[in-house]
């Protein structure tokens, strides 16, 4: 498998990985990268089967995650701070637990120990093996996005959207098949990294009761709530890049 990443920022800065959510690119960092880039390198990467990164055989969170040490390792990158947000902040999750020794700090947004329920992520992946991309994408709005967010930027929730309609039928069935089987409720106790989670006030996928969970399970973590909808990260840039730079640098 071919993993596409880019590698952004002045060199010797420390690092911050971002990861994806479901049917997005690093594009979807996009609102992040001018603020990140001022102190920080940003190495951004397509998720398993999205955008150009190819899919190979059955997706898993285990295989999620290892991805994203693979990028490291090819981008010669020792320890990172993380962000991921839904998808990618349950990848976050695994890592933390499972890969503590390559991150400063992971930042999980918009996400869940266990994220919806394993009949409903089956049921997605048969719509678009039959159906294709374009029924998703044009329901999309509705759970990334407030009423008011979709109102007043069109051109973003467009690009969002059409990349979604774009992304590979089987990449995206398989991430929610590996979406299914993924559980780590009983796992994040054991959490030691410095952990901060940021929910969607309006965030219909992963409510904040399910930021709530995580944060009293994972000892000193830290817990944001912002005025946005499920990709926080593009509804309240502004909210989003403050928490996560406020938690990095202090970090550092």
């Amino acid at each position: 498998m071919s993993l596409y990443y880019q590698l952004e920022g002045r060199s010797g800065a420390p690092v911050v990985v971002l990861s994806n959510s479901l049917g997005t690119t690093l594009e979807m960092w996009q609102p992040q990268m001018a603020a990140l880039l001022e102190n920080f390198r940003v190495l951004r990467y397509d998720t398993h089967g999205h955008g150009r990164t190819t899919k190979n055989g059955k997706t898993t969170l285990p295989q999620l995650a290892e991805d994203v040490i693979s990028v490291m390792d090819d981008a010669g990158v020792k320890q990172a701070h993380f962000c991921g947000i839904s998808m990618g902040g349950l990848t976050g999750l695994w890592l933390a637990r499972f890969a503590p020794e390559r991150f400063l700090s992971v930042t999980v947004a918009n996400s869940a120990a266990k994220v919806g329920e394993q009949n409903g992520w089956l049921e997605r992946a048969r719509t678009v093996r039959h159906d294709g991309m374009e029924a998703i994408a044009n329901s999309a709005p509705q759970r990334w996005f407030t009423e008011d967010f979709v109102k007043h930027h069109h051109s973003q929730v467009d690009a969002l959207c059409a990349t979604l309609a774009g992304i590979d039928t089987e990449g995206y069935a398989s991430c929610c098949e590996a979406l299914a089987a993924a559980d780590l409720r009983g796992e994040i106790g054991n959490i030691t990294l410095p952990m901060q989670f940021i929910a969607g006030a309006s965030d219909p996928v992963c409510s904040v009761a399910d930021s709530e969970f995580m944060h009293q399970q994972v000892h000193g973590s830290h817990l944001v709530t912002l005025e946005s909808s499920h990709l926080s990260n593009v509804g309240d840039a502004h909210g989003f890049n403050v928490a996560l730079l406020n938690f990095i640098q202090q970090d550092d």
